[in-house]
């Protein structure tokens, strides 16, 4: 009797370190390996919002870098009445806040709300450019956990459907084919997850380089009312 309960044991113990090994075996890419069709669309939502992401974070990187100097000059050249240097200044450099100065600069002569409605003109185009593409970041992270869902809705449609048709009712086949199908379910709300903070981030630097180009055209004003040389 004792040695048949060895035997029981060993055979439980046996089993236990088994699975133990299955589970340990089951690595992410494996995972995401059997969720199915619809995770093909969650890998290109996934490719194209780092695509976004990267594209734009060095466009606006871009657009925010000014030259510590470039309003003291423009004011120095302005006051001195050399408005010929600070075009050219303002032409050569290769920025928002440069665009929009140069703007200023041609209206030069115009009463200063025709001046400051230019350059916001020039503003909120630059604005424009810089947040191009942006909508299809928010957009990835709209419909990213809708096309997990419809995997997942897919898949378990599926499941029920081979349990009516073959009548196996086994726990270890539902519980199995449930967790392949929620794989799809997890991975949509991930990207989705990663494509509204890069999102935000980009908006946040956006929003921080707007608020440059506000400060500048004010500084532009306030030199025009300064009196000259």
């Amino acid at each position: 009797m004792s040695f048949l309960l060895q035997v029981a044991d060993s055979a439980v113990v046996h089993s236990a370190q088994t699975a133990q090994q299955a589970v340990q075996k089951i690595s992410l890419w494996g995972l995401l390996g059997k969720g199915g069709v619809l995770m093909y669309p969650l890998y290109i939502l996934l490719l194209l919002a780092v695509f976004i992401f990267f594209e734009r974070l060095l466009a606006i990187k871009k657009a925010s870098k000014t030259e510590a100097n470039f309003m003291n000059m423009i004011r120095d050249n302005v006051l001195s009445g050399n408005i010929t240097a600070a075009k050219s200044l303002a032409k050569n450099t290769d920025t928002p806040i440069a665009r929009i100065i140069n703007k200023g600069l041609k209206r030069i002569g115009k009463p200063i709300d025709v001046i400051e409605k230019s350059m916001e003109s020039v503003g909120r185009q630059e604005l424009y450019k810089m947040e191009r593409n942006l909508n299809i970041l928010s957009l990835v992270a709209g419909i990213a956990p809708m096309f997990g869902f419809l995997g997942t809705i897919v898949g378990m449609v599926q499941l029920f459907y081979e349990i009516n048709s073959t009548g196996q009712f086994e726990l270890s086949t539902i519980a199995g084919g449930i967790y392949v199908k929620m794989i799809t379910s997890g991975t949509g709300l991930v990207i989705g997850l990663i494509a509204y903070i890069m999102h935000n981030y980009l908006a946040t630097q956006v929003d921080k380089t707007a608020n440059k180009m506000e400060i500048a055209s004010t500084e532009f004003v306030d030199i025009l009312q300064e009196p000259t040389k």
